[in-house]
Order: C-alpha cells, then structure tokens, then sequence
C-alpha cells in the first residue's frame, strides 16, 4: 500500500518578510509601553518621596509638641537631622528615591556617622523673614547660628500652606532655607519630579514634594511654592514678594 507524502510534510517555516513584520510589531508595542512603564516608575518614586517628607514633618510637628511649641533652631551644629531622628529613626528617610544614585553631597558637617552628615534631599525652613522683620533687633545673633533664637508654632498663621521642608538640590549642602537672595532659590529643586526640561539650574517643569506646618505633605507644580503666594514665608511682606 502507497501513502501519499502530503500527510508527512513539516509546517513550512517563517519567511524573512514575515519575520521582519513580527519584529515591527513587537518594536511599535514596545515604543508605546515603556514611556508609560517610565511614568508609572517615576509616579513611585514621587510617592515614596511624599511619604518620607512627610514623615519629616510629622516629625518635626512632635519635637515642636515635646520643646514648648518651637522649632529645632537654626544652628551650625547638631542640626535637625540629628534633633529629629528619634521621630523619623531610619536615616533613608532623609534621602529621596530619586537621588539614590547621585552620591553623598557635602553638608558641612564633621560629625560622621551622625543623621548630620547622612546624605539627604530635603530642606527645612530657615525662618528667616521671621526673625528679619518682626524681631529685626535678633536677626545678626539669628544669622550667626544663636541657638537660643528659636521659632514659635504659634507665629505661623497659615500652616496649611507654609512650607516647612521642600526637596534641596542634591549637591546643595545647605540644612536651612534662608531666602536671602537668589542663590537661595538655586539650593532648591523645585522640579525634582516628573519634569523632563530644566534650565542652567536644574529647574523647570514637573514639580517636587513639600511638607507643611500642619503635619500634611502635597506636590506642587514648579514656582508654585513662590507664586501667587511665598509659601516659606511667615510675614506678610514675604508671603507677598515673587522671587525675581
């Protein structure tokens, strides 16, 4: 008996046209999942943000409870990492997901191993305007570090919206937000998130976390700390001024 060889015959295989279509597809899928992919990771890292900044200002909401309603004071030593940490304990707290990469900055401080010198991403209110124009007569002994000149809760009339810890730039080793003058601004990264155009300073587009006197933390859009209203300010004059 004869069978015939049709019932034997192997699946023919891809041709290279039809293989090069396959690959079109995959690559065209592709291209359109990993931006999505890239914001969902970034949208993480913003969140895990908001969460450690947050906890920095509950934490500092409890040490003004435990120190008679002051803030930790705007010293050279001994700042508020250390002053804080028994309310935040874990130093990674300090550091923001999206600096992890980007090493230890400087933060003029001798005291290694200390909360300190840990390598951290955010930025306290100096007060500064506080002490500049209401206690005018304080503001030389204030900018030398004097630890007894401290702030007061009870100064902040708005503290849903006054900023007590917003995102530094990361090789900024400053620990206070002064507000001097423009260089000030630059020890900020008001686009720490989600922007992907930034000027000569690192700003521009996107936005960055911030914590505020009333214990809650928010995202905001970059220059909304400063416009329409100063945020970091206390005083009426400064709450009203826009950085040039």
């Amino acid at each position: 008996m004869m069978f015939g060889r049709g019932n034997n015959s192997k699946p023919e295989a891809f041709t290279l046209i039809e293989l090069l279509v396959v690959i079109a597809i995959i690559a065209i899928l592709a291209s359109m999942l990993l931006p999505v992919l890239g914001r969902a990771k970034e949208s993480a890292k913003r969140i895990s943000c908001e969460n450690k900044i947050r906890q920095l200002g509950m934490a500092a909401h409890i040490y003004v409870d435990e120190n008679e309603g002051y803030y930790p004071p705007r010293v050279t030593v001994n700042r508020w990492p250390n002053l804080l940490q028994p309310h935040y304990a874990e130093l990674d707290v300090l550091l923001c997901p999206n600096d992890v990469q980007l090493g230890s900055p400087n933060t003029y401080s001798n005291e290694v191993g200390t909360a300190d010198s840990a390598p951290r991403s955010y930025i306290i209110n100096g007060w500064n305007d506080y002490f500049k124009y209401v206690r005018s007569n304080d503001w030389a002994s204030y900018q030398n570090g004097d630890p007894t000149l401290v702030m007061a809760e009870t100064v902040i009339k708005e503290p849903a919206d006054t900023i007590v810890f917003g995102e530094k730039s990361f090789d900024s080793p400053h620990f206070f937000m002064d507000y001097e003058d423009y260089d000030d601004l630059k020890q900020l990264d008001q686009s720490k998130h989600s922007g992907t155009v930034k000027d000569e300073n690192g700003n521009g587009g996107g936005g960055s976390n911030y914590a505020f006197a009333d214990g809650s933390a928010r995202f905001l859009k970059f220059g909304r700390a400063f416009n329409p209203m100063d945020l970091w300010g206390v005083t009426d004059i400064q709450r009203t001024v826009i950085p040039p």
